[in-house]
């Protein structure tokens, strides 16, 4: 079981690599049957296609950064959880299970919460909670 410190580590790496839009090395962090959540869009993610979510978002918002307001790291259960901002242009189409957003050129700056599971210094879960209401109203489709 890695230590609460090493589990800060590998969420922060795996921004780090997000924020590169390195979308197979971002899949590369989680165990083999670990998984991806995209809870605003009901979409579970498995293997190979957890990094799916980071295509999407580099192809929608080019300019993409999380910026991690806090992370707290649950040590007894094995467990990080991050606030954080999701802040880009949306110059790009923004793909999603229930339809298409074409570009509208506009920025957002949304709250989002991500919650980890962390096994043997891998990724088990990632749930990700974004605001889903104000992306969408920033993105003018509201």
């Amino acid at each position: 079981m890695a230590n609460n410190q090493s589990n800060e580590q590998i969420i922060r790496h795996l921004y780090e690599v997000a924020e590169r839009q390195d979308s197979k090395a971002f899949a590369s962090l989680f165990a083999d049957d670990g998984y991806f959540w995209d809870v605003s869009a009901d979409k579970k993610y498995y293997g190979k296609d957890t990094g799916t979510v980071v295509d999407i978002y580099a192809t929608a918002f080019p300019d993409m950064h999380r910026e991690l307001l806090r992370v707290y790291p649950a040590d007894a259960q094995n467990m990080v959880i991050v606030e954080l901002s999701l802040n880009g242009t949306h110059n790009g189409p923004l793909v999603l299970p229930s339809g298409t957003i074409p570009a509208t050129g506009k920025r957002m700056v949304t709250p989002c919460a991500d919650f980890f599971l962390l096994e043997n210094g891998k990724v088990k879960f990632f749930h990700c909670y974004t605001a889903a209401t104000v992306l969408l109203k920033q993105l003018g489709v509201f």
